[in-house]
């Protein structure tokens, strides 16, 4: 028979072996007397609590500033306004680990101190760029070329420029949000001046190489349009062009902006006259490109205008508007070239100096066509029913050729080229409004606008004016040259009251000369 207890005898030793080698109940989780976010106490005790309290803590952390230094000037930011973000699922998940007693988290704080933990976050890298982008536009310098000064009579120093690297800025900061720290030094880099005064030494301003003159109003209607005239002139005076280099005017003048100081006036968009920023630029534009034609300096860009100009005679008006449309001019002297403009007492001047002026230049201008303009008419409830008011003259447009002739001794070059000034629509106000028997129309001011069909204008050291000067006139009329003669061809009825009395006394004196604003 066999002996079944050793079998049994084994089985229970073995079973008490295992059990006393089993586990007991777990009991190792991790007291955690007190936990903190950026030194705001958690309530440990309640879960809801604990993330509500978590997320007041952070957004409170981001409208801490965070101070960028640019070159020794502070910028005071929250973190929430240079793109700082609170990482939301990161901070539940925290919430979570705190809240477990057995938790990574909970078992690698050691020590009675509360534990404390620091807001996750992230960089919104679009957000960031944009704050640094407004930085820039605010503390951005850029570099001062070296021109001549007219008031010392001598070249201005140059001065270098800085910009903020937005990119290597935006990583500055996300080391200093990972340590802690309050400040952030802006990554700067100089921009050197594109003219230095080395480079320019020698430029000459003792002769006028070419010149121009327009005229403006000068009344208090107009302030805002002389303020303009004067500032973007500024911008340009004393410019120094080298032999072969390009004038960019868009470039060199800048963007015409409230932020640049430019107020609003007149300007021409779509051919008709609306109020705009920088209104005015476009003649000291004009008046630059006469000056610089009368010098024989090469033009590689350059547009007319919509519409005449009343200021400048078509051909030597030239149009501007930042940044799509500019005007450039460049230097084919062997020698430096300074521009100068001033505005002053109703005249905007503007010459091109140099060592001397060996060249005679010839303006020639010839009308090949005539276009009507439209009419239409503007309902208006602000005038009485019937009632008609001129909002806006019109002006015909012109097909013209014009030429350039430049004579340097025995030498002369001949340019020609085609504009076209589309015709300017004449818009009546038509009243729809009640009745109003003291009524009196306010008609558009400006005149008849009158071109000579023919006109050539010559300047330089050759050229001797009967009364003086180096500029003379000569001119036919033709059947566009005196006022009157829209009605005379039929382009638009006659104008009765105040204005066509004044016009028709112009008319008399035969005065054949573009319209003058």
């Amino acid at each position: 028979m066999k002996r079944w207890w050793p079998h049994a005898l084994f089985l229970l030793v073995g079973g008490i072996v295992g059990w006393l080698a089993m586990p007991g109940p777990r009991n190792d989780a991790v007291l955690l007397a007190a936990a903190t976010l950026d030194g705001h106490a958690l309530p440990l005790t309640d879960a809801d609590a604990c993330l509500a309290t978590a997320r007041d803590a952070a957004r409170a952390w981001l409208e801490q500033p965070l101070t960028l230094v640019v070159a020794g000037t502070r910028v005071e930011k929250t973190r929430a306004q240079l793109g700082v973000r609170v990482d939301d699922a990161h901070l539940r998940s925290l919430v979570d680990e705190l809240l477990q007693g057995r938790s990574p988290l909970r078992k690698n704080h050691h020590g009675p101190a509360p534990l404390a933990l620091d807001v996750p976050y992230v960089l919104d890298a679009p957000s960031t760029l944009a704050a640094l982008l407004q930085a820039k536009d605010e503390l951005d310098v850029p570099p001062e070329d070296a021109r001549y000064d007219f008031k010392t009579k001598e070249l201005s120093p140059d001065t270098p420029g800085r910009r903020i690297d937005a990119w290597t800025t935006m990583a500055r900061i996300d080391a200093a949000l990972a340590k802690g720290a309050a400040t952030v030094d802006a990554a700067v880099e100089e921009v050197p001046a594109q003219r230095t005064a080395a480079q320019l030494a020698g430029a000459s301003t003792d002769a006028v190489l070419g010149w121009f003159e327009t005229k403006y109003a000068r009344d208090q209607k107009h302030e805002a349009r002389t303020f303009n005239l004067r500032l973007a002139a500024s911008k340009l005076d004393g410019t120094v062009l080298l032999p072969g280099e390009t004038f960019d005017f868009n470039q060199v003048v800048g963007a015409r902006s409230e932020a640049n100081g430019y107020k609003v006036a007149p300007v021409i968009a779509q051919g008709e006259l609306v109020d705009g920023i920088g209104g005015g630029t476009c003649q000291v534009a004009g008046t630059l490109h006469a000056a610089a034609f009368f010098a024989g300096l090469d033009i590689p860009d350059r547009r007319p205008h919509t519409r005449p100009s009343f200021y400048i005679k078509m051909g030597l008006d030239a149009a501007v508007a930042y940044p799509t449309v500019t005007l450039k001019l460049s230097n084919p002297m062997p020698f430096p070239v300074v521009l100068h403009e001033t505005v002053e007492k109703g005249t905007v001047r503007a010459e091109i100096l140099g060592p001397k002026r060996t060249r005679d230049v010839t303006f020639g201008r010839r009308i090949d066509e005539v276009i009507q303009f439209p009419e239409k008419d503007v309902d208006d409830a602000h005038l009485p029913k019937g009632a008609r008011e001129l909002k806006q003259r019109g002006i015909p447009g012109f097909r013209v050729t014009r030429w350039r002739i430049v004579r340097d001794g025995p030498f002369a070059v001949r340019e020609h080229h085609q504009d076209t000034y589309p015709p300017t629509a004449q818009i009546w106000r038509v009243g729809t409004g009640p009745d109003d028997p003291k009524f009196e129309a306010n008609d558009d001011g400006h005149p008849e606008y009158v071109a000579d069909e023919f006109l050539f204008i010559s300047q330089g050291p050759s050229v001797k004016a009967p009364h003086g000067g180096d500029m003379v006139e000569s001119r036919i009329a033709g059947k566009t040259g005196n006022y009157g003669w829209t009605v005379r061809e039929g382009f638009a009825k006659e104008i009765h009251g105040t204005r066509a009395k004044e016009e028709k006394e112009k008319g008399k004196e035969g005065e054949g000369k573009d319209g003058v604003d």
